[in-house]
């Protein structure tokens, strides 16, 4: 049992002369490290220094969801990785995650993940091959690790950086990134022997037939379908439907709980999107922006183009829209970087009111330039942190095997 002497003295001393909203980062960070222990409300109220009843309306208030909610999630989600990553039996994974009981374990298991353990290892253990990075995020979503999917450390960093010892078979990636043509990876995925292969319907008709020659395939609209209908078609393809519903329930939970943070940072402080290419200034957006900034927090956007747009600006219009804050994408190519560091010096920049305010937040194409279920999630993430400078729900380097609640 979690016993008060488990905080030392100081530390409890200072928790009573903080606010008892501050001390619940220091209490639900020791929850996440002994998620195994049985712990209560009770206690974790003794240590906030406030009664039970305020303590499950505050959590609830500055989390979305109660705090016996998250310990589950942990649990569940603890559960999923010893499950997938390790031979251990049902009952040492159970007494692992803090169930003394294998049996309520399983119980507790399918009612939340909506299958048991062993039909999760099963499904999860499916070779599914991925044709795009934006498919490995929608994947990634549904606790799919692909078999075969395109790594690269320059377009697909945090895919490279975070799955590329566990992504046994890196395609290339392809057009328009690179020259290679898909049917460079045909090779490789015949030797993956995959169950299913997910891709997009930015492949030519060819190349679907060659990849259904290989295994069943699926294709969704990368320009019709948003990253929502997009995850729930392919988790239908998979049969997992259930997934795809908890990653989005969890998603809408977390957004909503966000744009109460922003809101209360921001105001009515109108913000633009801009970007440098070249020599020129460019008002900008795409899918994903549209969605996180405009639908799902509710941003006050001065002035946008249509999504997967550009609108040239010039720096006399840049002045007269004159916005509170400024996102800032500078392509990495040497002339737009160029252009970048003669702009910071020009009277007519220094002017502008977010550049005074010091609000200017530079953003990079990673994750603002992929559409999928995961790189939306982080979209919103990374808009916390610039924006209120913390992010409580900020997802881990590695989502997969998490499951993606508030």
């Amino acid at each position: 049992m979690l016993q008060k002497e488990r905080l030392p003295r100081e530390r409890t001393a200072s928790a009573r002369s903080r606010s008892p909203k501050k001390s619940l980062i220091e209490i639900r960070e020791f929850m996440n490290e002994h998620y195994n222990e049985p712990l209560s409300i009770g206690q974790l109220a003794q240590m906030a220094n406030i009664t039970p009843k305020y303590f499950v309306d505050l959590f609830k208030k500055t989390y979305g969801q109660s705090a016996m909610d998250y310990l589950t999630d942990l649990r569940i989600s603890r559960a999923k990785r010893y499950l997938m990553e390790s031979e251990e039996r049902l009952r040492e994974i159970a007494q692992k995650v803090g169930y003394k009981d294998e049996f309520y374990f399983s119980r507790k298991f399918k009612k939340e993940v909506g299958v048991s353990p062993s039909d999760y290892v099963k499904k999860a253990r499916q070779q599914i091959a991925a044709c795009s990075s934006s498919v490995t995020g929608q994947l990634l979503a549904l606790n799919i690790m692909p078999a075969a999917a395109p790594l690269d450390s320059k377009w697909t960093p945090y895919y490279y950086n975070a799955y590329k010892e566990r992504i046994k078979r890196p395609l290339k990636l392809t057009d328009p990134y690179t020259s290679w043509s898909f049917e460079e990876n045909l090779g490789t995925l015949a030797q993956t022997r995959p169950d299913a292969i997910i891709g997009t319907d930015r492949l030519g008709e060819n190349e679907k037939r060659k990849l259904e020659d290989i295994a069943p395939s699926f294709f969704v609209s990368a320009e019709r379908d948003g990253w929502r209908e997009q995850l729930r078609l392919i988790a239908g393809f998979l049969e997992q439907e259930d997934k795809a519903e908890q990653w989005i329930a969890g998603y809408e939970r977390r957004a909503e709980l966000a744009r109460a943070h922003i809101g209360e940072a921001l105001g009515d402080d109108g913000i633009l999107v801009l970007r440098i290419f070249g020599q020129g200034l460019h008002a900008y957006c795409n899918r994903g922006m549209e969605d996180v900034l405009c639908r799902d927090l509710k941003l006050n956007l001065v002035y946008r183009a249509e999504p997967s747009g550009h609108l040239p600006l010039t720096m006399e219009r840049l002045a007269e829209l004159n916005p509170d804050r400024l996102l800032l994408l500078v392509c990495p190519e040497a002339a737009s970087r160029a252009y970048w560091l003669a702009l910071q010096h020009s009277a007519a920049w220094r002017q502008l009111q977010a550049v005074r305010n010091g609000q200017v937040h530079l953003i990079s194409s990673d994750p603002w330039f992929e559409y999928s279920a995961v790189s939306v999630a982080r979209m919103l993430d990374e808009a916390q942190l610039l924006f209120t400078g913390n992010c409580p729900n900020s997802l881990q380097d590695s989502v997969h095997g998490a499951r993606f609640g508030p």
